[in-house]
């Protein structure tokens, strides 16, 4: 299959590219010094399609491909760690399930205000104190049918966007069986009395990207807020997983490049016995295997969108992409520290940032063990 990018794709990167290295990368050190979302890039996001990238236009969406999606969410890692993550699970994780299972009410309400920022942003609730990985078995959460609502009640951890949007889309236990037809997706408006959103977590890396633990105290809201069929919510989240995957996969892409583009010009800049380090070999093998590996990274990402946008089956090359993007990510970040010596554990130079923000990759979304779970089953037809 051929990966070269159309005209369109390599205009639509060369405008993300330019609006990420004006609005994010300047900021993005203050961004994790301080803790506090960029709203001010992110409210100028709408009009250039990266708040709805695979929404139809006809509700305020770019309606861009896959793969250009893919390249969007790169380029916002390449500037911004905290705020891609943002992005990339309003768009992927909340935008996504609604445009592909919500009715034309639910996608007229919510999509137009969520894809063009004229609202905030959206999240997708999954994980909680006891379900990671397991969600089939460890969804506690509940939503109970009474009269024309559903009631809530439950404890969700580890939510991207909680404090920050407008809406949730909530994975519940809709009925009592332990089976694959137990859960459901619901549509909370965040405001709905009952949800209280906890302090943002502190973390290692992607300090700002706002994560909360949430509590839903009876939470009342409409039997039509339903998302797709009842009893399907776990097939919905491992389709929804599948394309967040592709996601984290090129934001993880984007961190590398960054930190392997800051390491060849440090590498330039410094001296040692008398000449740059970029002419000594161990630094030389480094920064070589770091371009092969992103690049092969890339590709694969590209692959797996490229497999989404037509329609087939790409569980298993999701699972590839993110399990090769996120580890390459962290094996360059973490060379990159290397090469900048004592100064790159220091939080002056950029790579102790990227780094930091990298290692959660390798973990959201599905574990890099989980990968491996996965792609065993498909290639054993487990």
């Amino acid at each position: 299959m051929n990966f070269e990018l159309n005209e369109e794709q390599r205009e639509f990167q060369h405008i993300v590219h330019d609006f990420v290295a004006k609005e994010l990368k300047p900021m993005a050190r203050e961004t994790d010094e301080t803790g506090e979302f960029n709203w001010t890039a992110v409210k100028k996001m709408g009009p250039v399609g990266l708040l709805g990238l695979e929404v139809p236009e006809e509700y305020g969406g770019a309606a861009v491909d896959a793969v250009s999606a893919a390249i969007a969410i790169e380029e916002l890692g390449w500037g911004c760690g905290s705020t891609a993550l943002a992005i990339s699970a309003h768009n992927g994780l909340a935008l996504g399930p609604i445009v592909k299972y919500g009715n034309d009410t639910q996608k007229a309400q919510w999509l137009p205000p969520l894809a063009t920022g004229k609202g905030k942003l959206g999240c997708l609730s999954l994980t909680e104190p006891g379900a990671g990985s397991d969600l089939q078995g460890g969804v506690q959460t509940t939503a109970v049918k009474e009269g024309d609502s559903w009631i809530i009640d439950g404890t969700k951890m580890w939510m991207t966007n909680a404090s920050i949007s407008d809406v949730m889309v909530v994975l519940c236990r809709t009925d009592r069986a332990d089976g694959s037809r137990s859960l459901s997706h619901i549509i909370v408006p965040t405001e709905t009395p009952g949800i209280n959103v906890g302090p943002a977590e502190k973390k290692m890396g992607l300090k700002g990207s706002p994560t909360h633990a949430v509590t839903f105290d009876e939470v009342r809201v409409p039997l039509e807020n339903l998302l797709g069929e009842e009893g399907w919510g776990l097939q919905q989240t491992l389709a929804t997983l599948d394309s967040g995957r592709v996601g984290i996969g090129a934001l993880a892409v984007g961190l590398g490049q960054a930190a392997y583009e800051t390491a060849v010009q440090y590498a330039h800049e410094r001296e040692t016995f008398g000449k740059p380090i970029a002419h000594h070999q161990a630094v030389q093998w480094m920064l070589a295997d770091a371009a092969t590996e992103l690049q092969a990274a890339r590709l694969m990402v590209y692959w797996a969108a490229s497999l989404k946008g037509a329609g087939k089956k790409y569980t298993k090359e999701a699972a590839m992409a993110k399990l090769f993007a996120t580890e390459v990510s962290e094996r360059v970040c973490r060379n990159a520290i290397q090469i900048h010596g004592g100064y790159g554990y220091s939080s002056e130079f950029e790579v102790e940032r990227m780094y930091r923000d990298t290692r959660l990759m390798t973990i959201g979304e599905g574990t890099s063990e989980i990968q491996r779970l996965v792609i065993a089953r498909h290639i054993l037809n487990l």
